[in-house]
């Protein structure tokens, strides 16, 4: 793995001036923040930052204000959600950058934190300006980036301010970074990859990166359908995209090239209608899909079988679920199968790692995220890192 700073290097801080970049873009409902987990997230960074008497200025993005100032996108309005998670007072600067922020440091003591206002008021942000990363730069000693979600964009203050200023990654930043090598950087094999969701069309690249990454791909969801339909099996009305299966039979193709099992359902859940607990609900063989039913889930004998792919496996990756989880009963395949994993990982024969915004849902709903060794919240950055890209905002952390 390529070595990175993290805080254990920084040496004595005290009175010094540090940039904190994090994911401060909140849930908001009637102008309150409905989820703290993002605060939750950094908060470990920023207090021992702040224990270790620096001055703590948090830049963050808050919605698509696209270069204009919109009050509404304001970060003024999370600072109360700040406070209270981080239990400390915390001051707002309705600037990035210039002769305010330099005042508000002249106020802060050793140990205070104060909140920029919204990097994306200013057009030189997601444009990475370097001009705008410097007068950001000048205000401070150090920068610490602890927002792997926005490590994907190559922003003035996820690479830019790495280049001017010395960069530490966050300890929010580190246990993903080594989550992440461990679940496909240096893996422990054999590697199992679990990648569901409704369309194939979505997740092109990470398949494709995949299959010569892992040693067994379990492909769920809407997706499988499009995999089944490529090997000529009818599957009714089910969600499929019929227009991708040649491009599912050159992924079948190249697995099969690099030694990679791709584990598709052979029995299903198949229902008329999609509604919870249908009449027409039933279970049957791929081959045995009407042209009036849908395929909702994975069958519960290739629930069990996955479940044996995974006692055979050292590591886990997991982005997306088997069925339509949201919905009775189609979410037993995915509740089965989180459960097999949780419980692998507990009595440590794997490591497993999870991310994108319905895996977590989905793991949360089977009740086992407490147990996976790792689960990103990142989203759109967790997803190009199982393409296998480099993220801008990591790589301009490497020592």
């Amino acid at each position: 793995m390529t070595a990175f700073k993290t805080l254990d290097d920084l040496g004595d801080v005290t009175g010094k001036v540090a940039l904190v970049r994090v994911d401060l873009n909140l849930p908001m409902q009637d102008g309150a923040v409905t989820d703290d987990t993002r605060i939750r997230a950094a908060a470990p960074t920023v207090l021992e930052l702040a224990e270790k008497g620096a001055k703590v200025l948090l830049l963050a993005h808050f919605g698509r204000p696209k270069g204009e100032r919109v009050p509404s996108q304001s970060l003024s309005m999370v600072v109360g959600a700040v406070e209270k998670t981080l239990g400390k007072e915390v001051m707002f600067v309705p600037e990035i950058a210039g002769d305010i922020v330099k005042q508000a440091v002249g106020i802060l003591r050793a140990g205070d934190i104060a909140i920029l206002e919204n990097t994306r008021f200013w057009k030189g942000e997601e444009k990475n300006d370097p001009e705008l990363a410097a007068a950001i730069a000048a205000n401070a000693d150090f920068y610490v980036n602890d927002a792997f979600s926005a490590a994907h964009r190559a922003h003035a203050t996820t690479e830019g301010l790495a280049k001017v200023l010395p960069a530490y990654a966050g300890r929010s930043m580190q246990a993903e970074l080594e989550a992440l090598e461990k679940a496909l950087g240096t893996p422990e094999k054999p590697v199992a990859a679990v990648v569901g969701g409704a369309k194939v069309s979505s997740k092109l690249d990470v398949l494709k990166h995949l299959v010569r990454q892992v040693d067994h791909l379990i492909i769920g969801g809407g997706m499988a359908n499009t995999f089944l339909a490529a090997k000529g099996v009818d599957v009714g009305k089910s969600l499929c995209e019929h227009d991708l299966t040649d491009t599912a039979n050159e992924i079948l193709a190249t697995a099969d090239a690099s030694g990679c099992t791709v584990h598709l359902p052979y029995d299903v859940v198949v229902s008329k209608e999609f509604a919870a607990n249908p009449p027409s609900l039933r279970i049957c063989n791929v081959h045995e899909v009407a042209a009036d039913e849908m395929i909702l889930d994975a069958g519960p004998n290739a629930a069990e079988t996955l479940g044996d792919v995974l006692k055979n496996c050292r590591t886990l990756v997991w982005n997306g679920p088997l069925g339509a989880f949201e919905m009775e009963p189609f979410d037993a395949a995915t509740v089965a199968l989180a459960k097999t994993a949780a419980a692998l990982t507990a009595d440590g024969s794997l490591v497993s790692v999870a991310g994108g915004g319905d895996t977590v849902a989905a793991l949360n709903h089977a009740g086992v995220a407490k147990d996976f060794s790792y689960i990103s919240t990142a989203g759109g950055a967790f997803l190009e890192w199982m393409e296998g890209k480099v993220l801008p905002g990591v790589a301009a952390l490497e020592a």
